[in-house]
C-alpha cells in the first residue's frame, strides 16, 4: 500500500492557503499519492459566534465548549470551512470527500476532566471511513469533532490532537501540519529568530520549559511527539504552500521536520 501523508490545515491558515498548494495536493493525489486531510477552523468559529452574539470562552488558550457553542462548531467545522477545502481540492483537479470524526464512529471520544464543557479527549479512531474514502480514489477531508461510545454527545475535539490520533491509526508515513509560521523559531547568537530544521524530542522538552516554544505550537508539539510515540515516522511542521506538499512527498527537507530519537539520536 502506497504510504500515507496526513496533513493538518490549521484555521488561522485556511484563508491564506494559495490555490498552488490545492493544486499540488491535486497533482500529488494524481500520482498516486495517499493524502489525508484534517482541518481546523478556530477563526471561522469566532466569527460565527460573533455573528450569533455568544461571547467565546477560553482557559488556558482552549475554547470552553457549551450546547450553544458546540452547536456552532458543528455547523462551521462540518459545514462551511470542510466544504470550502473539498471545493478547493477538486477545482484544482482533485478529488475530496468531506467528513466528520462523528461518521462511521471515526473517532470516539469521552468528555475532558477539564472545565472545558463539551471538549473531548479521543478514546479510540476507527479509520474504516477514511480507508473507505481513500479506495473510492479521494482526499478525506475530517473535522474535529467527536461522538461518545453510545452515540448520543458529540465532543468538540482538539484538530491538533485529532490529526496526530488519525496519523497514527493509519501508521501515516509522515504527518504535515500546516501553520502560519515557516516552522519552530529558535534565537541565534546574533538575537534574530531561524527555523530549526530537524528537533527531537528532547529538544521540545528543553525548548518548552526554556519558553521558546509557547502558545499554540505548545499542543501542535504535543500531538507531534503523540504522534511519534505511536508509530508515526516523522512530523513536519511548516508553512502551507505548494513547495511543502511536494517537499512532503518526495522526502525533501522543508519547516521544521520532528522525528523520534534513539540512544540520543535523532532518527
Amino acid at each position: 500500500m502506497e504510504p500515507i501523508l496526513v496533513i493538518k490545515c490549521g484555521g488561522s491558515t485556511m484563508e491564506q492557503l494559495p490555490v498552488a498548494f490545492f493544486t499540488a495536493l491535486a497533482q500529488m493525489q494524481q500520482a498516486g499519492k495517499q493524502i489525508v486531510i484534517v482541518h481546523g477552523g478556530g477563526p471561522a468559529i469566532n466569527q460565527a459566534l460573533a455573528q450569533m452574539q455568544i461571547q467565546p470562552q477560553f482557559v488556558d488558550g482552549m475554547r470552553v465548549t457549551d450546547e450553544q457553542t458546540l452547536q456552532v462548531v458543528e455547523m462551521v467545522l462540518c459545514g462551511s470551512i470542510n466544504k470550502q477545502l473539498v471545493r478547493r481540492i477538486q477545482t484544482a483537479g482533485g478529488r475530496a470527500w468531506g467528513l466528520s470524526g462523528v461518521d462511521g464512529g471515526l473517532i470516539t471520544a469521552q468528555q475532558t476532566s477539564l472545565p472545558l464543557g463539551l471538549v473531548g479527549e479521543i478514546e479510540r479512531v476507527d479509520p474504516a471511513a477514511i480507508h473507505a474514502v481513500l479506495d473510492q480514489g479521494c482526499i478525506p477531508v475530517i473535522a474535529p469533532l467527536g461522538v461518545s461510545a453510545d452515540g448520543t454527545q458529540a465532543y468538540n475535539i482538539n484538530a491538533d490532537v485529532a490529526a496526530g490520533a488519525v496519523a497514527a491509526v493509519l501508521s501515516a508515513e509522515k504527518l504535515l501540519m500546516i501553520t502560519d509560521v515557516a516552522g519552530i523559531m529558535r534565537p541565534q547568537a546574533n538575537g534574530e529568530l531561524a527555523v530549526e530544521s530537524q528537533v527531537s524530542p528532547s529538544d521540545i522538552a528543553e525548548w518548552t520549559e526554556a519558553g521558546i516554544i509557547y502558545g499554540g505550537m505548545i499542543p501542535k508539539v504535543q500531538s507531534a511527539l503523540d504522534a511519534l510515540h505511536q508509530g508515526v515516522r516523522e512530523v513536519v511542521i511548516c508553512q502551507g504552500t505548494a513547495e511543502a506538499v511536494r517537499a512532503a512527498c518526495t522526502g525533501e527537507p522543508v519547516g521544521t521536520s520532528i522525528q523520534a530519537e534513539y540512544g540520543g539520536v535523532a532518527q
